[in-house]
């Protein structure tokens, strides 16, 4: 039965839902001055977020839902039952202009599942780009999601063409990758994002005569992993991103919860995680990026080596280690100052500025905006020390969230 584009489109819109590794910040501004249409920098991208932290400003689609593999975890393994559409890549680029025209979106996120095979697919997917680039003067942001079996030089084209690539790692556990999806290699994954960032660092250099290559993924890369489908603790799903940030450079790991599927196999979970879960492993991510804290820091404050779900994480790890509070605002570092509950880079940065000129009060902290009620119980300043209230048993009770009440009406 032949599809109309609406159809299709309806399709394959649903089914890009569980990718979650979909942003466009990093990227740099093209001039759409000197012709074409679109921007991907300064107010050309617009950034909205869904309640569970996803970026909905791109046109995220999958090229196709048809797929040669079989991954447990995946509603469009080979072996499912959903229904199917295709898009040609001549209706990804009008889809694209025609809702950018529309001032709907700013840019594109495209990904697929795999047909023929993985060069098929992502050739198809890079020639997407080129037309958008080279014969549509498309400014804007475009997201490839990259397949790590396709060959070295369709993955050298796509980075030519796209703000930013990814590769999905999918799993945390190379074992759980193994069992869940048989037909990928956690070896090829890690070597696809290797290239990237080789490619990404070569872009960066002159030559001997000081000429500088084509811009190669501006927005360098990112990849998702999925979070409850395995037996992989927070522990072990946050040690796994602390090395690829540290090994492939990547900008960014997204989290995603693991939704339950029609006809799934016995190996998987019945029930899907808690969302607070993921939530509380992109707090986590966020400590390990930019305040300082050790993955065994953050992870090992409970024997299950999970988060806890109730209070943040840097407010579990302060709650596990008062002897180390109350912090003098006046005269602690800048490390132990990033630790202090309701203090953030920001308010850290404006306090290091801020008592180079003077003495820090209580009233001083607020106007510099920090979250003083959360701080209180963590910091002293000469007008004010928390007294009791660092070592009281039921500090903890404080910050946990209060149970609705009921009401007549």
């Amino acid at each position: 039965m032949q599809r109309s584009l609406q159809d299709k489109l309806a399709i394959l819109a649903d089914a890009a839902k569980y990718d979650a590794s979909c942003a466009s910040s990093g990227t740099t501004r093209r001039d759409s001055t000197k012709g074409g249409i679109g921007s991907a920098g300064g107010s050309g991208i617009c950034h909205a977020y869904t309640p569970d932290g996803r970026c909905i400003s791109l046109l995220k689609i999958l090229m196709t839902n048809f797929c040669i593999y079989d991954c447990a975890y995946c509603i469009n393994r080979v072996s499912s039952g959903v229904e199917r559409a295709r898009f040609s890549p001549e209706e990804v680029v009008s889809l694209t202009l025609e809702f950018y025209r529309r001032n709907y979106i700013e840019g594109l996120f495209l990904s697929s599942g795999i047909i023929r095979s993985p060069d098929s697919t992502m050739a198809d997917m890079v020639r997407i780009a080129r037309m958008l680039r080279e014969e549509h003067g498309f400014k804007g942001y475009i997201h490839l999601k990259t397949i790590p079996e396709a060959s070295q030089e369709l993955i050298d084209d796509a980075g030519l063409y796209a703000d930013r690539l990814s590769v999905n790692i999918e799993l945390p556990r190379d074992d759980s990758t193994r069992a869940l999806a048989p037909q990928k290699k956690p070896e090829t994954i890690r070597s696809a994002m290797a290239s990237v960032r080789l490619k990404q660092e070569e872009s960066k250099e002159r030559s001997f005569r000081g000429k500088r290559p084509g811009r190669f993924a501006p927005a360098g890369q990112s990849t998702q992993m999925i979070v409850g489908a395995d037996a992989a603790n927070d522990q072990d799903i946050l040690t796994t991103a602390s090395r690829l940030y540290t090994g492939y450079r990547l900008r960014r790991v997204y989290y995603s919860a693991f939704s339950p599927i029609p006809d799934s196999s016995a190996a998987l979970p019945l029930i899907k995680p808690p969302l607070m879960r993921e939530h509380r492993l992109y707090q986590a991510d966020w400590l390990l990026r930019f305040y300082g804290f050790e993955v065994e820091e953050i992870a090992g404050v409970t024997p299950s080596g999970n988060l806890d779900l109730d209070v943040d994480p840097k407010l579990a790890w302060a709650l596990a280690h008062r002897g180390q509070f109350p912090v003098d605002v006046n005269r602690a570092g800048k490390e132990m100052l990033l630790r202090v509950p309701g203090f953030g880079t920001k308010t850290v940065g404006r306090i290091l500025k801020a008592r180079r000129s003077g003495v820090l009060r209580y009233g001083d902290l607020l106007r510099i905006g920090a979250i003083m009620g959360k701080a209180k119980s963590f910091v002293s300043t000469p007008d004010w020390s928390p007294g009791a209230l660092t070592d009281s048993d039921g500090l903890r009770a404080k910050f946990l969230p209060q149970p609705e009440q009921l009401s007549l009406f």
